[in-house]
C-alpha cells in the first residue's frame, strides 16, 4: 500500500495548517485535509492558493464550539456566513495572518462515506506537522465528483498509477450509486 507524500505548503498556509490543526485537536476531532493538501500529498506540488478544506467528524453541539474557539485563536468567523450554509453542513472561516490570509472550509462528514473516509485517511506530513489525508482511492471518488477539468485530469492521474487500488475504487463507486461511473473505467 502507497502511503502520502509530505506536503510542501508555503509559510502562510503551513501556519494556517497548523492553527487547524491545533484547534481542531484541541477539541479531540477526528479529521482529515481534502482539496490542494491531499492533492499535494498525493500528486506532488507545493499548497500555495486555494481554501484549506477539512472533513471533521463532529456532532452538532461541537459545531458551535469550533465557531467560538476559532474566534479565539487566530481566526475570523463570520455569523451571517456560518448561518448561510447551515445546510450545507460547512463552517467557514478565515485564518488571519500578516502575509495574506487563507480561507478555511470545515466539512461535517455528515454521511456514512464522508466518515469512512476520516477512519481510513492517512497520516503524512506538512513540516514538523502531521496532518491526514484521504486515502488514495477516496480522494479519486472525491475528485470524479466534480465537473472541473482539472480535478478530472488529477483523478486520471491517480487512476493510473499502477499500484492504484481500481477495485477498492469501483467498490466505493457502487456503494454510493455512480456504478455507472465505475463501468466506464
Amino acid at each position: 500500500m502507497q502511503t502520502p507524500n509530505a506536503v510542501a505548503a508555503t509559510e502562510r498556509y503551513h501556519r494556517a495548517i497548523r492553527a487547524v490543526c491545533d484547534l481542531l485537536a484541541r477539541q479531540r476531532i477526528d479529521f482529515a485535509f481534502l482539496g490542494g493538501v491531499a492533492r499535494a500529498a498525493w500528486l506532488g506540488g507545493t499548497v500555495s492558493s486555494e481554501s484549506l478544506d477539512v472533513l471533521v467528524l463532529i456532532n452538532p453541539e461541537q459545531k458551535n464550539q469550533i465557531c467560538m474557539m476559532a474566534g479565539n485563536r487566530g481566526f475570523r468567523v463570520d455569523r451571517d456566513e456560518v448561518q448561510a450554509t447551515e445546510e450545507l453542513d460547512l463552517i467557514p472561516m478565515t485564518f488571519i495572518d500578516s502575509d495574506g490570509d487563507v480561507r478555511v472550509h470545515i466539512l461535517l462528514a455528515s454521511n456514512a462515506l464522508y466518515g469512512r473516509m476520516v477512519a481510513s485517511s492517512m497520516t503524512t506530513m506538512v513540516g514538523e506537522q502531521t496532518i491526514k489525508v484521504p486515502a488514495r482511492e477516496d480522494l479519486a471518488l472525491l475528485l470524479g465528483l466534480s465537473d472541473d477539468p482539472e480535478s478530472l485530469r488529477d483523478r486520471d492521474a491517480l487512476l493510473a498509477e499502477a499500484d492504484f487500488d481500481r477495485r477498492a475504487y469501483i467498490v466505493k463507486l457502487q456503494s454510493i450509486g455512480l456504478g455507472e461511473i465505475a463501468a466506464g473505467l
